[in-house]
């Protein structure tokens, strides 16, 4: 397709999905039940870490776990007792285990104990001139698993400096980074760029964007991820990002491949 045809069909699939409806049947619904800025990163977070497998059982664990904190994820995470953690040992999705759950806990309080926004963990290691969150993305993996982990956990952390296309990563930064009137993702951070942030690429996202001509093959990695992100921003170089919700709506729902 060329650009403006490109950018009129992608516009419109942008705004079929970037809406009030999209939220009840996606992840995000998650970090949605909140208001208060922890309880919406805490819950935001688990919600992206753990979307793997369709979205009805992602929703659904997200859910439990979200009652194991007594739906209230930031006041828990701040107060609990050790004895508390006991009955998160029982979660479990996909690989994502009790053990995971535990340090995810670990790191949490103690990063709360010191700082009020886990934006910060990210938005430390960027600055404005970044192309894009890269570095972001590396420097919160060093940041999160700072304290003594199980290493089975690094797996549940991506980042680009193994070439990853830190999908979940990506998608988290979406929803607390870009903001319009549509109010699916919250624009609640400051210090991050909606302009920097990186397409959330999956196998879904990649076989569209081949489709469409975007990136030269069907790759879910960070270099496929940043040159897929390179090509939107010539669409919208302010907010590449908000045509994950064409690319992931053409994969998903419509099977555009």
């Amino acid at each position: 397709m060329k650009i403006q045809k490109l950018r009129e069909f992608l516009d419109a699939k942008v705004a079929h999905y970037n809406h009030l409806d999209f939220i009840a049947n996606d992840p995000i619904c998650i970090p949605h039940r909140f208001s208060v800025l922890q309880d919406i990163e805490i819950a935001g977070l688990f919600a992206a870490i753990l979307a793997w497998g369709n979205r009805t059982s992602i929703i659904n664990k997200c859910t439990e776990l979200m009652k194991m904190m007594d739906d209230a994820p930031y006041d828990f995470i701040r107060h609990h007792q050790p004895m508390d953690r006991m009955k998160l040992l029982s979660f479990c999705h996909r690989t994502f285990n009790g053990l995971d759950l535990l340090y995810f806990v670990e790191f949490l309080q103690h990063y709360y104990t010191n700082v009020t926004s886990l934006e910060f963990a990210f938005s430390a290691h960027i600055t404005p001139e970044d192309e894009n969150v890269e570095k972001a993305l590396i420097g919160f993996r060093k940041v999160f698993f700072a304290l003594e982990h199980p290493e089975r956990t690094g797996k549940h952390i991506a980042t680009p400096a193994k070439n990853s296309a830190c999908k979940r990563l990506n998608m988290y930064l979406r929803w607390m980074v870009r903001k319009d009137e549509n109010g699916v993702d919250f624009g609640l951070w400051r210090y991050i760029s909606p302009a920097q942030l990186v397409c959330p690429m999956d196998v879904h996202v990649s076989r569209v964007a081949a489709r469409l001509g975007l990136i030269p093959e069907a790759k879910a990695d960070w270099k496929t991820a940043a040159a897929l992100t390179h090509q939107l921003r010539k669409l919208d170089p302010d907010d590449p990002a908000k045509y994950d919700f064409a690319l992931f709506g053409l994969g998903v729902i419509e099977k555009y491949v």
